[in-house]
């Protein structure tokens, strides 16, 4: 049984919402024991001095896009897990929007053993809602989650029909299984660029109003109400869909949020000249925007912060800016952006990881998140204050489509390590 001691270290938990000095010991690929002390006297397991750094539970990122199977020149299990681990992302929950979709369990279970093969940091695959992800008819949602599937999204298409997403929430429900949604209001968005308004007017680009959120969440609470099932939204990022989903929560329905990182530390204006790496989905909103929902992770409204990661090749991006592909990659650079908040003085280090860490195993019903005794030691050591400027073709993803490169930050992963073994870091 292996021993591993972490010493001198400042603990982030996510739990009791504290940020103290002390250690933790790992034995046999879980937390043993937490001391209030830096350097507690055992003998014989190995050491690590964190310097007084930031030990907290490792990151869930749940929606990451692996291109496997299909795309696998922009993104695969093997660099996607690299740059996660460098990222101090220990689970990454992928999505099913691959070629083909990840909509039967044969696909799922090649995905799987990819996966396995290839990722050093722990791998959950969700599967599609609907066949094809067309939104027509629904998927084998029993067999899917008895082959592996955690949670089951048509990603960013949202199933336009009403009556083929009620029947699939309802069962859904009776497999007590989770619903991730992209709440979009389908007729309003299509074809969108950015958010409408002055700066889209000025660009000459097509827009798309952000009541177009507010639409989409409030058709699919409704239906939450009538089925009873579980579900989640993608994304949240708009001041005017926070009440619906206060509403929700207040009246008592199984519902949660989550945001990407980039529309909590990026407006539309960074969108300037038609910078592509900036084309996202949704479309980036504005500042008051950005500050709402900034404050609605904090007071916990909003539950989750995830990277959104989607990789996306040269070809896909070099291109006028309605033409080009969306969305940006953000395993490696979601923790450094997620401390821009913290050092901007808005949201605390507990806080920032019960949206990165905890709440997502909750979400997910899994036991990591924690820095408790018999958690997984699934963990992340960072240097919250050390600042780099970021360089795109550095990063472990193949894809280099960040809208950072260039960009000061501050907070450096200085170890990664699942079930106690380390898995980014010094001797890595």
């Amino acid at each position: 049984m292996t021993k591993t001691l972490f010493t001198n270290a400042r603990l982030i938990d996510p739990v009791a919402l504290s940020d103290t000095s002390g250690a933790i010991l790992v034995e046999d690929g879980k937390i043993s024991r937490v001391f209030e002390e830096t350097h507690p006297d055992i003998t014989g397991p190995a050491i690590v001095d964190c310097g007084g750094k930031c030990l907290a539970p490792g990151i869930v990122d749940i929606g990451v896009k692996v291109s496997e199977p299909g795309e696998r020149h922009k993104e695969s299990f093997r660099t996607a897990g690299r740059a996660a681990a460098a990222g101090g992302v220990t689970t990454i929950v992928t999505r099913p929007d691959t070629l083909p979709a990840i909509d039967t369990p044969e696909i799922l279970e090649f995905v799987a053993r990819r996966a396995a093969l290839d990722a050093p940091v722990r791998v959950l695959p969700m599967a599609a809602l609907t066949k094809g992800r067309e939104g027509r008819e629904m998927t084998e949602i029993g067999l899917l989650t008895d082959a592996g599937a955690v949670a089951f999204t048509d990603c960013d298409r949202v199933v336009a029909n009403t009556k083929v997403f009620s029947r699939a929430l309802t069962y859904a429900k009776s497999l007590d299984a989770l619903v991730i949604a992209h709440v979009q209001d389908p007729g309003l968005s299509d074809g969108a660029a950015v958010t409408s308004g002055k700066f889209a007017s000025l660009r000459g680009l097509p827009g798309v109003t952000p009541m177009a959120e507010r639409m989409g969440l409030d058709r699919d609470i409704s239906l939450i109400e009538m089925t009873g099932a579980k579900y989640h939204a993608d994304q949240i990022t708009t001041a005017r869909a926070l009440p619906a989903l206060e509403r929700a929560k207040r009246n008592g329905l199984n519902v949660t949020a989550g945001i990407g990182i980039h529309h909590l530390t990026l407006n539309e204006l960074d969108v300037a000249d038609y910078r592509t790496f900036f084309k996202l989905k949704p479309p980036l909103r504005s500042e008051e925007d950005r500050i709402a929902v900034v404050q609605a992770v904090a007071d916990g409204l909003i539950d989750i912060i995830c990277s959104m990661h989607t990789p996306q090749d040269e070809e896909s991006k070099r291109l006028p800016y309605e033409e080009a592909a969306s969305g940006a990659v953000g395993l490696e650079t979601l923790l450094p952006a997620a401390l821009r908040l913290y050092h901007e003085g808005q949201i605390d280090l507990p806080r920032l990881f019960r949206a990165l860490s905890l709440n997502p195993s909750r979400l997910l019903g899994l036991k990591t998140g924690r820095l408790r005794k018999g958690a997984p030691a699934d963990l992340v050591l960072f240097d919250a204050d050390a600042p780099f400027v970021l360089n795109r073709e550095t990063l472990q993803s193949k894809s280099k489509n960040t809208p950072f490169d260039g960009a000061r930050m501050q907070g450096r992963v200085l170890g990664t390590w699942v079930a106690g073994n380390r898995v980014a870091g010094e001797d890595k």
